[in-house]
């Protein structure tokens, strides 16, 4: 018997490269928790930098008009909110330019990102977006330290924030999908993209435990804002000592890297028929094949043009659905505490708002994580990701009203709904910016060239990253408009609902064929029976 600990008898039977895809997906999960840890804060600080105190009867919930209830009492916050954010004037205005500030250099950013981070080593690229991402995080509760009150210095330090922390997707999309292939590639990215809801969970939870009314009291909303800012900088040095973005860095040939692929791809290429039952339904743009196949070693080299990725098939479709898709996902992010603040005090106690609705928005990112694995197990199995988004976008329509007219009525309600609403809205976007991106960065047409991956996801979520700035940034014009609560809202859902029909909408063309594949194989399989 022998004397080893298990764990080092059970490192033995891995492979080596096992070992490196174990390394790359623990580290690039926790690189890219780290980015949405750091940029969760300044949704979760707003409450505390600018309290309601003159929330009037009768105004307050979307459903009701009872002006029978008195008016709230005094918050002791409210003497603690931070200039310039404090003027009940221009409050939603200065909080509205800050997220589309972030959003829109981070959209403008990604897609710069996307082309150097083919043109250069991703594991210095990571590392300098990472240490700088940090170092802006930190800036904006510097705020506090140096007694700023400028919003010219706010908007700026959201802007640089924005630009470098938009280095982060395109460079673990690509670390994975040079090593990681097709088989499965749903359910692990699924799995592996519940970062993003463990990031915005973590982040609001550190955030939240600043906002007390201790913390809010003394001036310490900026620590809200340092640790974020030095977890993602501690993990920057730790991707540069440790990150291998590719398998070609330690000597691993793609054959190695995924045998079962390899040996599939030998098959068909010694047994190929002349003619495909499920290929003359659709045409051979929506093939799927492995990620290696074709290509010598110098297209492997090349990166390639913004244009030519915008020619892979599905990527126009599939970015412009992101575009609804991430509107409704990330104004649940930006303006949800927001608005859990505004109504739920009015039906259950909350001792301290700002965290509790802090707190309570994270179980939108829970819902996320499940969302996220379901829907890439969905696509495993089918094969089909359009259909498997399509399914989803059309139930987070009625999860979504359901959200609006019954959330706020209990904690029970708002547990329940945040979670499934989560598990609907999160699911379609995650989907896309995970397996979808690195499926469409190794396109045949592309001769899957690695050097493809990187611009490929810029792309997408570059255009996904435009809709998330204009959501929450309508959210906000429409919170500062002079109307009763009831109406802004009932504009505000209905700007959710309605982009997940256009999403829906604009993925009608893939659905359909990705259909027509689905009744090939029944009917091959029919037939063959």
């Amino acid at each position: 018997m022998s004397k080893a600990p298990l764990l080092i008898l059970g490192l033995r039977k891995t492979t080596v490269s096992s070992r490196y895809k174990a390394l790359i997906w623990v580290l690039t999960f926790l690189v890219y928790l780290s980015y949405h840890l750091s940029r969760r804060p300044i949704t979760v600080v707003k409450n505390a930098l600018y309290s309601n105190c003159t929330l009037t009867p009768g105004s307050w919930h979307p459903n009701r008009t009872d002006t029978s209830i008195p008016e709230l009492p005094l918050n002791e916050s409210c003497l603690n909110s931070w200039a310039p954010f404090n003027n009940p004037s221009t409050h939603d205005d200065y909080f509205g330019g800050l997220d589309v500030a972030y959003l829109i250099a981070y959209a403008v950013g990604m897609f710069a990102s996307g082309h150097i981070a083919e043109r250069m080593n991703l594991r210095y690229f990571l590392t300098a977006g990472m240490l700088l991402s940090g170092l802006m995080t930190m800036a904006f509760g510097f705020g506090y330290l140096w007694n700023i009150h400028s919003f010219a210095y706010f908007i700026i330090v959201q802007i640089i924030c924005g630009l470098v922390q938009s280095s982060g997707w395109p460079g673990v999309v690509a670390c994975m999908g040079n090593w990681f292939g097709k088989q499965r590639r749903g359910l692990i990215m699924g799995i592996w993209n519940s970062h993003t809801s463990l990031g915005n969970i973590f982040g609001g939870i550190i955030a939240s435990a600043y906002l007390t009314s201790y913390w809010t009291e003394h001036g310490y909303w900026w620590w809200s804002f340092f640790y974020p800012g030095l977890i993602i900088m501690v993990l920057g040095v730790v991707v540069f000592f440790l990150l291998v973005p590719h398998p070609d860095d330690v000597g691993i040939t793609p054959e190695i890297l995924h045998p079962a692929e390899a040996l599939r791809q030998s098959e068909n290429s010694e047994h190929s028929p002349l003619i495909n039952d499920t290929e003359s339904v659709v045409d051979s743009e929506d093939e799927h094949e492995p990620m290696f196949e074709g290509g010598s070693p110098a297209n492997e080299m090349q990166a390639v043009s913004f244009i030519g990725a915008l020619k892979v098939p599905g990527v126009i479709e599939f970015s412009f659905c992101l575009f609804f898709a991430k509107l409704v996902s990330y104004t649940f992010l930006y303006w949800l505490p927001q608005y859990i603040k505004q109504v739920m005090i009015h039906y259950v106690p909350m001792s301290d708002p700002d965290a509790t609705a802090g707190e309570l928005a994270t179980l939108v990112d829970v819902g996320g994580i499940f969302g996220a694995i379901f829907a890439g197990f969905l696509a495993d199995v089918t094969q089909s990701s359009a259909i498997t988004c399509g399914a989803l976008l059309i139930l987070s329509i009625p999860m979504v009203w359901a959200y609006k007219i019954f959330g706020a009525l209990s904690y029970a309600n708002a547990y329940g709904l945040l979670i499934a609403t989560g598990f609907f809205v999160n699911g379609p976007y995650c989907l896309i910016t995970t397996s979808v991106s690195a499926d469409l960065g190794t396109h045949p047409s592309l001769a899957n060239s690695a050097k493809a991956l990187a611009t490929v996801t810029a792309i997408i979520d570059g255009t996904g990253s435009i809709g998330a700035a204009l959501g929450p940034g309508l959210s906000a014009i429409v919170d500062g408009l002079n109307k009763p609560l009831s109406e802004r809202m009932d504009i505000i859902f209905g700007m959710l609902i309605g982009s997940n029909l256009l999403a829906l909408v604009l993925l009608s063309r893939l659905i359909y064929k990705e259909a027509l594949v689905l009744i090939a194989k029944y009917q091959s399989r029919r037939y063959a029976a």
